[in-house]
């Protein structure tokens, strides 16, 4: 019995702080401001950055300069953008995730002694190696999808007294 009211309980409980549009903006703060940091650590020494993403050998030579700079600047924008709750942020960000975990996890495979190109050299000392970076990563796209749960969730209930042809939008 004092099971069952722990698991009524627990499971209320739950529910309240999932609903609740605390967490989801306290993690929708937190992706965007790491987003705009590991950008702008980037746009202020694209050289560096540079470096980083060469030493991966996915990105022909003529590319290097714009993917150096273009990248870091999508990142800093879509992290503006997630704090901001602006329309399509939250695609670009889980986009660039999966890109970044698909090259940690090429980088792993290949067993490349380089640090990620995630944040600056001296942070990435730091973090040790490829597979932190990987994890971490995946945790971001964890949280990625609680928002992507919570924006659906809420936007059934917000539209479940329109037309149907507000449901098809």
């Amino acid at each position: 019995m004092v099971e069952n009211y722990f698991d009524m309980f627990g499971s209320k409980m739950m529910k309240r702080i999932i609903a609740s549009p605390w967490p989801y903006r306290i993690i929708r703060f937190i992706i965007g401001a790491i987003f705009i940091y590991a950008g702008a650590v980037k746009l202020i020494d694209p050289k560096a950055f540079a470096h980083s993403i060469s030493t991966y050998g996915l990105v022909p030579e003529i590319l290097l300069a714009p993917v150096a700079i273009g990248l870091p600047a999508l990142e800093v924008l879509a992290g503006i953008g997630l704090i901001f709750n602006i329309r399509g942020s939250l695609t670009v960000i889980f986009s660039m995730l999966i890109m970044f975990v698909i090259v940690l996890w090429y980088g792993i495979l290949k067993d490349l002694n380089i640090d990620c190109g995630c944040f600056t050299p001296e942070d990435i000392i730091a973090q040790d190696s490829l597979k932190i970076a990987f994890y971490r990563d995946l945790v971001m796209i964890g949280a990625v999808l609680y928002m992507y749960l919570y924006r659906y969730t809420h936007s059934q209930r917000r539209f479940s007294h329109s037309s149907w042809l507000l449901k098809i939008l």
